[in-house]
Protein backbone atom coordinates (compact mmCIF):
# COMPACT_ATOMS: atom_id res chain seq x y z
CA UNK A 1 0.00 0.00 0.00
CA UNK A 2 2.40 2.47 -1.45
CA UNK A 3 0.67 5.32 -1.03
CA UNK A 4 -0.54 5.17 2.40
CA UNK A 5 1.65 5.82 5.21
CA UNK A 6 3.76 2.57 6.70
CA UNK A 7 2.41 3.24 10.21
CA UNK A 8 -1.61 3.17 8.75
CA UNK A 9 -0.54 0.36 6.89
CA UNK A 10 -0.06 -1.36 9.76
CA UNK A 11 -3.14 -0.03 11.31
CA UNK A 12 -5.43 -1.16 8.89
CA UNK A 13 -3.89 -4.84 8.40
CA UNK A 14 -4.03 -5.50 11.66
CA UNK A 15 -7.23 -4.14 12.07
CA UNK A 16 -8.27 -6.59 9.45
CA UNK A 17 -6.70 -9.20 11.22
CA UNK A 18 -8.50 -8.24 14.43
CA UNK A 19 -12.00 -8.22 12.28
CA UNK A 20 -11.72 -11.75 11.05
CA UNK A 21 -11.99 -13.13 14.27
CA UNK A 22 -15.91 -12.04 14.59
CA UNK A 23 -16.67 -14.31 11.65
CA UNK A 24 -18.57 -17.10 12.76
CA UNK A 25 -17.47 -20.58 11.95
CA UNK A 26 -18.17 -21.24 8.74
CA UNK A 27 -20.26 -24.44 8.21
CA UNK A 28 -19.66 -25.46 4.08
CA UNK A 29 -23.19 -26.36 2.05
CA UNK A 30 -23.09 -30.07 1.32
CA UNK A 31 -21.54 -31.16 -2.42
CA UNK A 32 -24.26 -31.51 -4.64
CA UNK A 33 -22.35 -34.13 -6.98
CA UNK A 34 -19.31 -36.39 -7.68
CA UNK A 35 -16.24 -33.74 -9.29
CA UNK A 36 -12.95 -33.24 -9.02
CA UNK A 37 -11.67 -30.23 -9.73
CA UNK A 38 -8.06 -29.39 -10.95
CA UNK A 39 -8.56 -25.49 -10.86
CA UNK A 40 -11.22 -23.35 -7.97
CA UNK A 41 -11.91 -20.08 -7.76
CA UNK A 42 -14.40 -17.80 -6.13
CA UNK A 43 -15.72 -14.88 -8.39
CA UNK A 44 -18.10 -11.80 -7.22
CA UNK A 45 -18.27 -8.36 -7.86
CA UNK A 46 -19.93 -5.17 -6.10
CA UNK A 47 -18.27 -5.32 -2.79
CA UNK A 48 -19.17 -1.62 -2.59
CA UNK A 49 -15.85 -1.43 0.74
CA UNK A 50 -16.23 2.04 1.95
CA UNK A 51 -13.35 1.55 5.24
CA UNK A 52 -12.40 -1.26 6.91
CA UNK A 53 -15.01 -2.47 9.75
CA UNK A 54 -17.88 -1.43 8.11
CA UNK A 55 -20.74 -4.62 6.33
CA UNK A 56 -19.13 -4.55 2.92
CA UNK A 57 -15.63 -5.41 4.00
CA UNK A 58 -16.87 -8.11 6.31
CA UNK A 59 -18.74 -9.99 3.67
CA UNK A 60 -15.75 -9.83 1.84
CA UNK A 61 -13.66 -11.88 4.41
CA UNK A 62 -16.84 -14.08 4.95
CA UNK A 63 -16.89 -14.79 1.33
CA UNK A 64 -13.10 -16.02 1.60
CA UNK A 65 -13.38 -17.91 4.72
CA UNK A 66 -16.76 -19.58 3.15
CA UNK A 67 -14.38 -20.30 0.09
CA UNK A 68 -11.75 -21.67 2.11
CA UNK A 69 -14.45 -24.08 4.27
CA UNK A 70 -16.09 -25.49 0.62
CA UNK A 71 -12.41 -26.23 -0.92
CA UNK A 72 -11.25 -28.09 2.36
CA UNK A 73 -14.50 -30.01 2.41
CA UNK A 74 -13.31 -31.61 -0.73
CA UNK A 75 -11.62 -34.89 -0.18
CA UNK A 76 -9.70 -34.90 -3.55
CA UNK A 77 -8.71 -31.15 -4.07
CA UNK A 78 -8.62 -28.87 -1.02
CA UNK A 79 -7.35 -25.66 -2.90
CA UNK A 80 -8.91 -22.21 -3.28
CA UNK A 81 -6.61 -21.13 -6.63
CA UNK A 82 -7.86 -17.29 -6.74
CA UNK A 83 -10.56 -14.65 -5.56
CA UNK A 84 -11.55 -12.29 -8.25
CA UNK A 85 -14.06 -9.19 -7.79
CA UNK A 86 -15.79 -7.97 -11.05
CA UNK A 87 -15.45 -3.83 -10.17
CA UNK A 88 -17.04 -1.86 -7.94
CA UNK A 89 -14.59 -2.92 -5.44
CA UNK A 90 -15.37 0.09 -3.73
CA UNK A 91 -18.14 3.04 -2.93
CA UNK A 92 -16.45 5.75 -3.98
CA UNK A 93 -12.73 4.86 -5.06
CA UNK A 94 -11.14 6.47 -1.91
CA UNK A 95 -7.65 5.89 -0.46
CA UNK A 96 -9.06 4.59 2.67
CA UNK A 97 -11.52 2.64 0.51
CA UNK A 98 -8.70 0.70 -1.53
CA UNK A 99 -6.54 0.16 1.21
CA UNK A 100 -9.30 -1.39 3.00
CA UNK A 101 -9.48 -4.08 0.78
CA UNK A 102 -5.86 -5.03 1.03
CA UNK A 103 -6.33 -4.74 4.97
CA UNK A 104 -9.53 -7.23 4.49
CA UNK A 105 -8.05 -9.80 2.06
CA UNK A 106 -4.27 -9.93 3.77
CA UNK A 107 -5.09 -11.72 6.48
CA UNK A 108 -7.38 -14.24 4.80
CA UNK A 109 -5.95 -15.25 1.77
CA UNK A 110 -3.26 -18.21 1.87
CA UNK A 111 0.00 -17.82 -0.29
CA UNK A 112 -1.54 -19.97 -2.79
CA UNK A 113 -4.50 -18.09 -3.28
CA UNK A 114 -3.97 -15.44 -6.03
CA UNK A 115 -6.33 -11.93 -5.23
CA UNK A 116 -7.41 -10.11 -8.51
CA UNK A 117 -10.03 -7.65 -9.26
CA UNK A 118 -11.14 -5.19 -12.27
CA UNK A 119 -11.55 -1.33 -11.58
CA UNK A 120 -14.74 0.25 -12.68
CA UNK A 121 -15.93 3.48 -14.12
CA UNK A 122 -18.90 3.57 -11.81
CA UNK A 123 -18.66 3.98 -7.94
CA UNK A 124 -14.39 3.02 -8.22
CA UNK A 125 -13.55 5.76 -9.50
CA UNK A 126 -16.29 8.63 -8.16
CA UNK A 127 -13.57 10.12 -5.55
CA UNK A 128 -10.48 10.52 -7.95
CA UNK A 129 -11.79 9.83 -11.15
CA UNK A 130 -8.90 7.52 -13.23
CA UNK A 131 -6.16 8.37 -10.68
CA UNK A 132 -8.01 5.58 -8.91
CA UNK A 133 -6.39 3.06 -11.13
CA UNK A 134 -3.01 4.10 -10.14
CA UNK A 135 -3.93 4.13 -6.92
CA UNK A 136 -5.41 0.78 -6.42
CA UNK A 137 -2.71 -0.89 -8.41
CA UNK A 138 0.01 0.77 -6.08
CA UNK A 139 -1.66 -0.54 -3.24
CA UNK A 140 -2.74 -4.09 -4.37
CA UNK A 141 -0.04 -4.83 -6.44
CA UNK A 142 -1.29 -6.12 -10.13
CA UNK A 143 -2.41 -4.17 -12.72
CA UNK A 144 -5.80 -3.62 -13.57
CA UNK A 145 -5.74 -4.84 -16.99
CA UNK A 146 -4.27 -8.47 -16.35
CA UNK A 147 -3.79 -11.69 -17.42
CA UNK A 148 -2.80 -14.58 -15.42
CA UNK A 149 -2.37 -18.77 -15.91
CA UNK A 150 -3.50 -20.62 -13.04
CA UNK A 151 -2.72 -23.65 -12.76
CA UNK A 152 -2.95 -23.64 -16.83
CA UNK A 153 -5.99 -21.82 -17.36
CA UNK A 154 -6.20 -18.09 -18.77
CA UNK A 155 -7.61 -15.02 -16.16
CA UNK A 156 -8.21 -12.29 -17.77
CA UNK A 157 -9.35 -9.06 -16.50
CA UNK A 158 -10.56 -5.83 -18.06
CA UNK A 159 -11.06 -2.81 -16.00
CA UNK A 160 -11.51 0.94 -16.86
CA UNK A 161 -9.59 2.89 -19.14
CA UNK A 162 -6.70 4.70 -17.68
CA UNK A 163 -7.43 7.86 -20.49
CA UNK A 164 -10.03 10.84 -19.47
CA UNK A 165 -12.68 10.74 -21.11
CA UNK A 166 -13.08 7.16 -22.22
CA UNK A 167 -14.56 3.96 -20.70
CA UNK A 168 -12.77 1.27 -22.91
CA UNK A 169 -9.99 2.29 -25.02
CA UNK A 170 -9.21 0.90 -28.71
CA UNK A 171 -5.53 -0.12 -27.05
CA UNK A 172 -7.44 -2.22 -24.59
CA UNK A 173 -9.37 -3.86 -27.49
CA UNK A 174 -6.54 -4.66 -29.63
CA UNK A 175 -4.73 -5.91 -26.48
CA UNK A 176 -7.64 -8.54 -25.85
CA UNK A 177 -7.51 -9.75 -28.73
CA UNK A 178 -3.75 -10.55 -28.36
CA UNK A 179 -4.56 -11.98 -24.96
CA UNK A 180 -7.62 -14.29 -26.27
CA UNK A 181 -5.05 -15.18 -29.09
CA UNK A 182 -2.14 -16.05 -26.84
CA UNK A 183 -4.48 -18.20 -24.71
CA UNK A 184 -6.32 -20.25 -27.53
CA UNK A 185 -2.10 -20.88 -29.04
CA UNK A 186 -1.36 -22.13 -25.52
CA UNK A 187 -4.05 -24.65 -25.23
CA UNK A 188 -7.60 -24.05 -27.73
CA UNK A 189 -9.95 -26.95 -25.38
CA UNK A 190 -9.68 -25.31 -22.74
CA UNK A 191 -11.82 -21.93 -21.46
CA UNK A 192 -10.75 -18.74 -21.10
CA UNK A 193 -12.01 -16.69 -17.94
CA UNK A 194 -13.02 -13.21 -18.35
CA UNK A 195 -14.32 -10.71 -16.15
CA UNK A 196 -14.94 -6.90 -16.34
CA UNK A 197 -17.47 -4.91 -14.67
CA UNK A 198 -20.50 -4.32 -16.87
CA UNK A 199 -22.07 -7.09 -18.37
CA UNK A 200 -22.06 -7.08 -22.32
CA UNK A 201 -25.46 -5.79 -23.92
CA UNK A 202 -28.25 -7.93 -24.25
CA UNK A 203 -27.09 -11.06 -22.50
CA UNK A 204 -27.43 -12.24 -19.25
CA UNK A 205 -30.20 -10.53 -16.84
CA UNK A 206 -29.92 -6.73 -16.50
CA UNK A 207 -28.09 -5.85 -19.88
CA UNK A 208 -30.85 -5.46 -21.94
CA UNK A 209 -30.84 -1.98 -23.66
CA UNK A 210 -33.62 -0.94 -21.87
CA UNK A 211 -32.25 -1.94 -18.19
CA UNK A 212 -29.12 0.06 -19.30
CA UNK A 213 -26.79 -2.02 -16.77
CA UNK A 214 -24.73 -3.80 -20.23
CA UNK A 215 -22.44 -1.97 -22.54
CA UNK A 216 -21.46 -2.64 -26.09
CA UNK A 217 -17.76 -3.25 -25.56
CA UNK A 218 -16.01 -6.39 -26.54
CA UNK A 219 -18.71 -7.97 -28.38
CA UNK A 220 -17.46 -8.63 -31.44
CA UNK A 221 -14.29 -9.47 -30.02
CA UNK A 222 -16.22 -12.46 -27.23
CA UNK A 223 -18.01 -13.79 -30.28
CA UNK A 224 -14.87 -15.26 -32.21
CA UNK A 225 -13.76 -16.53 -28.87
CA UNK A 226 -16.28 -19.83 -27.96
CA UNK A 227 -14.07 -20.78 -25.26
CA UNK A 228 -14.71 -17.48 -23.46
CA UNK A 229 -16.17 -17.51 -20.13
CA UNK A 230 -17.23 -14.22 -18.89
CA UNK A 231 -18.28 -12.49 -15.77
CA UNK A 232 -19.76 -9.20 -15.16
CA UNK A 233 -21.42 -7.18 -12.15
CA UNK A 234 -23.21 -3.71 -12.32
CA UNK A 235 -26.54 -4.62 -12.01
CA UNK A 236 -26.82 -6.39 -8.50
CA UNK A 237 -29.41 -8.86 -10.21
CA UNK A 238 -29.77 -12.01 -8.64
CA UNK A 239 -27.52 -14.93 -9.61
CA UNK A 240 -29.74 -17.57 -9.29
CA UNK A 241 -31.98 -15.95 -11.93
CA UNK A 242 -32.01 -18.12 -14.59
CA UNK A 243 -31.51 -15.44 -16.89
CA UNK A 244 -28.27 -14.75 -15.19
CA UNK A 245 -26.32 -17.37 -17.32
CA UNK A 246 -26.60 -16.89 -20.95
CA UNK A 247 -24.84 -18.51 -23.98
CA UNK A 248 -24.73 -17.54 -27.56
CA UNK A 249 -21.24 -17.13 -29.46
CA UNK A 250 -19.34 -17.56 -25.53
CA UNK A 251 -20.68 -18.01 -22.60
CA UNK A 252 -21.59 -15.30 -19.51
CA UNK A 253 -22.81 -15.13 -15.92
CA UNK A 254 -23.88 -12.51 -13.73
CA UNK A 255 -22.11 -11.88 -10.36
CA UNK A 256 -25.10 -10.62 -8.62
CA UNK A 257 -22.96 -8.97 -6.12
CA UNK A 258 -21.82 -8.88 -1.83
CA UNK A 259 -23.69 -6.06 -1.68
CA UNK A 260 -27.30 -6.14 -1.90
CA UNK A 261 -30.08 -7.09 -5.14
CA UNK A 262 -32.36 -5.74 -7.57
CA UNK A 263 -34.57 -6.50 -10.18
CA UNK A 264 -36.45 -5.66 -13.51
CA UNK A 265 -40.48 -5.93 -12.79
CA UNK A 266 -42.93 -5.35 -15.99
CA UNK A 267 -40.56 -2.59 -17.44
CA UNK A 268 -39.85 -0.77 -14.18
CA UNK A 269 -36.21 -1.35 -13.86
CA UNK A 270 -33.85 -1.11 -11.01
CA UNK A 271 -37.15 -2.34 -8.46
CA UNK A 272 -35.48 -3.39 -4.79
CA UNK A 273 -37.39 -6.07 -3.42
CA UNK A 274 -38.51 -6.91 0.17
CA UNK A 275 -34.85 -7.75 1.99
CA UNK A 276 -32.54 -6.44 -0.77
CA UNK A 277 -29.95 -5.38 1.08
CA UNK A 278 -28.96 -8.30 2.99
CA UNK A 279 -28.63 -10.54 -0.38
CA UNK A 280 -24.75 -11.54 -0.69
CA UNK A 281 -23.50 -14.24 -3.24
CA UNK A 282 -20.91 -15.00 -5.34
CA UNK A 283 -19.86 -18.10 -7.94
CA UNK A 284 -17.89 -20.89 -6.72
CA UNK A 285 -16.40 -22.19 -10.28
CA UNK A 286 -13.96 -25.67 -10.46
CA UNK A 287 -12.76 -27.22 -13.57
CA UNK A 288 -11.60 -30.62 -14.06
CA UNK A 289 -8.96 -32.24 -15.63
CA UNK A 290 -11.36 -32.82 -18.97
CA UNK A 291 -12.29 -29.17 -19.01
CA UNK A 292 -15.62 -30.04 -17.05
CA UNK A 293 -16.96 -26.69 -15.76
CA UNK A 294 -18.75 -26.42 -12.92
CA UNK A 295 -20.92 -23.23 -11.34
CA UNK A 296 -22.17 -23.11 -7.92
CA UNK A 297 -23.98 -20.06 -6.57
CA UNK A 298 -23.52 -19.65 -2.76
CA UNK A 299 -25.68 -17.84 -0.63
CA UNK A 300 -23.63 -16.26 1.70
CA UNK A 301 -26.31 -15.26 4.69
CA UNK A 302 -27.23 -18.91 4.42
CA UNK A 303 -24.26 -20.74 3.58
CA UNK A 304 -26.16 -22.65 0.48
CA UNK A 305 -25.94 -23.21 -3.17
CA UNK A 306 -28.70 -21.49 -4.55
CA UNK A 307 -28.17 -23.38 -8.21
CA UNK A 308 -25.37 -24.98 -10.31
CA UNK A 309 -24.40 -25.03 -13.97
CA UNK A 310 -22.55 -27.85 -15.75
CA UNK A 311 -21.02 -27.99 -18.64
CA UNK A 312 -18.93 -30.67 -20.22
CA UNK A 313 -16.23 -28.78 -22.12
CA UNK A 314 -16.29 -24.64 -22.62
CA UNK A 315 -17.91 -25.25 -26.55
CA UNK A 316 -21.24 -27.08 -25.11
CA UNK A 317 -24.42 -24.98 -25.32
CA UNK A 318 -27.25 -25.94 -23.11
CA UNK A 319 -28.07 -22.62 -21.31
CA UNK A 320 -29.22 -20.68 -23.92
CA UNK A 321 -32.15 -18.42 -23.65
CA UNK A 322 -34.08 -20.41 -26.10
CA UNK A 323 -33.40 -23.86 -24.34
CA UNK A 324 -34.14 -21.78 -21.10
CA UNK A 325 -37.21 -20.90 -21.99
CA UNK A 326 -37.87 -24.85 -23.49
CA UNK A 327 -36.92 -26.44 -19.96
CA UNK A 328 -39.38 -23.95 -18.18
CA UNK A 329 -42.62 -25.72 -16.77
CA UNK A 330 -45.46 -23.74 -14.82
CA UNK A 331 -45.38 -23.71 -11.10
CA UNK A 332 -48.16 -25.48 -9.26
CA UNK A 333 -49.99 -24.88 -5.95
CA UNK A 334 -50.69 -27.84 -3.77
CA UNK A 335 -53.83 -28.99 -3.70
CA UNK A 336 -54.78 -27.85 -0.13
CA UNK A 337 -53.13 -24.55 -0.95
CA UNK A 338 -54.76 -22.42 1.27
CA UNK A 339 -55.99 -18.78 0.79
CA UNK A 340 -57.44 -15.93 2.57
CA UNK A 341 -58.88 -12.68 2.04
CA UNK A 342 -57.92 -10.16 5.14
CA UNK A 343 -58.80 -6.89 4.79
CA UNK A 344 -56.79 -5.06 1.71
CA UNK A 345 -54.53 -8.35 1.56
CA UNK A 346 -54.61 -11.47 -0.09
CA UNK A 347 -52.84 -14.33 2.36
CA UNK A 348 -51.87 -17.70 0.68
CA UNK A 349 -49.49 -20.67 0.58
CA UNK A 350 -46.40 -20.64 -1.69
CA UNK A 351 -46.15 -22.07 -5.04
CA UNK A 352 -43.83 -25.00 -5.77
CA UNK A 353 -41.62 -25.13 -8.82
CA UNK A 354 -42.10 -27.92 -11.51
CA UNK A 355 -38.67 -27.14 -13.58
CA UNK A 356 -35.79 -26.46 -10.57
CA UNK A 357 -35.60 -22.76 -11.83
CA UNK A 358 -37.66 -20.39 -8.61
CA UNK A 359 -40.73 -18.76 -8.96
CA UNK A 360 -40.12 -15.09 -10.01
CA UNK A 361 -43.46 -13.52 -9.04
CA UNK A 362 -47.13 -13.33 -8.33
CA UNK A 363 -49.83 -12.11 -9.40
CA UNK A 364 -53.64 -11.27 -8.30
CA UNK A 365 -56.57 -10.60 -10.59
CA UNK A 366 -60.58 -10.19 -9.86
CA UNK A 367 -62.39 -11.68 -12.25
CA UNK A 368 -65.63 -10.65 -12.71
CA UNK A 369 -68.69 -12.89 -14.11
CA UNK A 370 -67.93 -12.07 -18.03
CA UNK A 371 -64.70 -13.79 -16.99
CA UNK A 372 -62.98 -10.20 -17.21
CA UNK A 373 -59.63 -10.36 -15.21
CA UNK A 374 -58.39 -7.06 -13.70
CA UNK A 375 -54.84 -6.93 -12.04
CA UNK A 376 -55.23 -6.29 -8.36
CA UNK A 377 -51.94 -6.95 -7.29
CA UNK A 378 -48.76 -8.46 -7.18
CA UNK A 379 -45.69 -9.55 -5.00
CA UNK A 380 -42.15 -10.43 -6.21
CA UNK A 381 -41.02 -13.75 -4.80
CA UNK A 382 -38.32 -13.97 -2.63
CA UNK A 383 -36.07 -16.34 -4.79
CA UNK A 384 -33.09 -14.26 -4.96
CA UNK A 385 -32.62 -15.67 -1.44
CA UNK A 386 -31.85 -19.31 -0.02
CA UNK A 387 -35.26 -19.37 2.06
CA UNK A 388 -38.10 -17.91 0.13
CA UNK A 389 -41.01 -17.97 2.29
CA UNK A 390 -43.58 -20.71 2.45
CA UNK A 391 -46.29 -17.87 2.71
CA UNK A 392 -47.28 -15.30 0.66
CA UNK A 393 -49.08 -12.01 0.98
CA UNK A 394 -50.21 -9.35 -1.90
CA UNK A 395 -51.22 -5.91 -1.10
CA UNK A 396 -54.66 -5.45 -2.83
CA UNK A 397 -54.77 -2.08 -4.88
CA UNK A 398 -57.94 -1.36 -7.02
CA UNK A 399 -60.56 -3.60 -5.97
CA UNK A 400 -64.05 -3.36 -8.49
CA UNK A 401 -66.88 -3.08 -6.85
CA UNK A 402 -69.46 -5.74 -6.95
CA UNK A 403 -69.35 -10.17 -6.32
CA UNK A 404 -65.80 -11.33 -8.29
CA UNK A 405 -63.78 -14.38 -7.74
CA UNK A 406 -59.71 -13.13 -6.65
CA UNK A 407 -57.45 -15.62 -8.55
CA UNK A 408 -53.88 -16.06 -7.39
CA UNK A 409 -50.92 -17.08 -9.78
CA UNK A 410 -47.48 -17.74 -9.37
CA UNK A 411 -44.98 -17.10 -12.57
CA UNK A 412 -41.80 -17.89 -13.26
CA UNK A 413 -38.92 -15.40 -14.89
CA UNK A 414 -40.29 -16.52 -18.41
CA UNK A 415 -43.64 -15.51 -17.47
CA UNK A 416 -45.27 -19.11 -17.31
CA UNK A 417 -48.13 -19.04 -14.80
CA UNK A 418 -49.47 -21.79 -12.91
CA UNK A 419 -53.06 -22.63 -12.76
CA UNK A 420 -55.12 -19.88 -10.67
CA UNK A 421 -55.28 -20.38 -6.37
CA UNK A 422 -58.87 -18.85 -5.96
CA UNK A 423 -61.09 -17.56 -3.17
CA UNK A 424 -64.62 -15.87 -3.93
Amino acid sequence: MSDIPSFFQSVLISYGSFMSLFIKPMIPPKDTGEFTPVLRFAITSDSHITTIGDVQTFRLQKMIKLSYKIAEKDEEYKKLDAVLIAGDVTDMGTKIAFGSIKAATTPMLKDDTLFLSTVSTSHDDRSIGKESLKLYSSIMGHETDFHRIINGYHFIGISASTIEGEHYSEYQKEWLVEQFDSAVADDPTKPIFVLQHEHISNTVYGSSDYEGWGMPDFADIFKKYPQVIDFSGHSHYPINDPRSIWQGEYTALGTGGLYYSEITVDDIKTVHPKGYRFVSTFWIVEVDANNRIRFRAVDLKSKQYLCEYMLDNPFERKYTPTQQIARSKPPVFADDANIKISGNYVKFDAAESTDGMPIFIYRAFAVDAEGNRIPVGKTVAQYYKYNAPDKVKIELENLPDGNYTLEVVAENCYGIQSNPLTAE
